[in-house]
């Protein structure tokens, strides 16, 4: 039997905690609560974590604040809850590595619903069934099967979910124009971001990470009017460690 996905809801209000938690475990989840980054860091400590719901505006810390730490070590789904809803506050949620964002008051089908598209978009791109593979590029490698993405000096940079399904995307369609409408449709989900710069921030985020690696070349370029292409020429090193040249095109 498949076991519950956990879900861990961070909000300072218990009404939302309650409302949230009686009806994330009706709809077959497994749940815990936090009311502030300190409960958060101990339930994390303690089990694992599918995916959270995380209230911006909290006692201490805040929402923005634990999400930018959280990235820095772990590529848990992130869904941000907010009773602001401006444009730049969507915008700095997921520049700090939200995968979604939605307004209070909501709708608790709606958040299902992005729960569902988060969980079942981060177990979509899975490995190849034969066997793992381990791209490499500039010196960088990715390893699809642990999911990990490594520097020239083979230091481990973590990525959100949606990072390592675009990065993926990119590496896969190399030295070609992937056009920005397809990436925005294929990555934002079913009921995700619905604002269309979402997927602009993704790819900023991606290319500042990929940038802050020691040769610091510029990887992912933008096609204005058009779209993203990955310059690089991408290896396929397989299990062996043994580089083919991949040509795109």
């Amino acid at each position: 039997m498949e076991r519950a996905r956990h879900l861990l809801i961070v909000d300072d209000d218990p009404e939302i905690r309650d409302m949230l938690y009686d009806f994330m475990v009706k709809s077959g989840f497994r749940v815990s609560t936090a009311g502030d980054g300190r409960e958060m860091a101990k339930v994390l400590a303690q089990w694992p974590v599918d995916l959270i719901i995380l209230d911006l505006m909290l006692p201490g810390e805040d929402g923005t604040s634990l999400c930018r730490s959280l990235r820095a070590k772990s590529a848990t789904p992130v869904i941000m809850l907010t009773a602001m809803g401006g444009e730049v506050d969507r915008i700095v949620g997921l520049e700090v590595g939200a995968d979604d964002y939605i307004m209070k008051p909501f709708s608790p089908r709606e958040l299902l619903a992005r729960i569902r598209a988060i969980l079942r978009r981060c177990g979509s791109v899975e490995p190849p069934k034969e066997r793992p593979r381990v791209l490499g590029f500039a010196g960088w490698s990715l390893d699809q099967g642990r999911r990990e993405l490594r520097t020239p000096d083979n230091v481990v940079v973590h990525l959100s979910h949606g990072e390592y399904a675009l990065l993926s995307t990119l590496l896969g369609r190399a030295q070609q124009v992937v056009e920005r409408t397809e990436l925005l449709e294929k990555h934002r989900g079913d009921t995700s971001i619905p604002f269309d710069r979402s997927i602009d921030i993704q790819v900023s985020r991606l290319r500042r990470k990929l940038e802050e690696g020691p040769s610091g070349q510029a990887l992912i370029k933008t096609v204005r009017g058009i779209g993203y292409q990955f310059t690089a020429t991408v290896a396929d090193l397989g299990e062996s460690g043994a580089a083919v040249a991949r040509h795109a095109g």
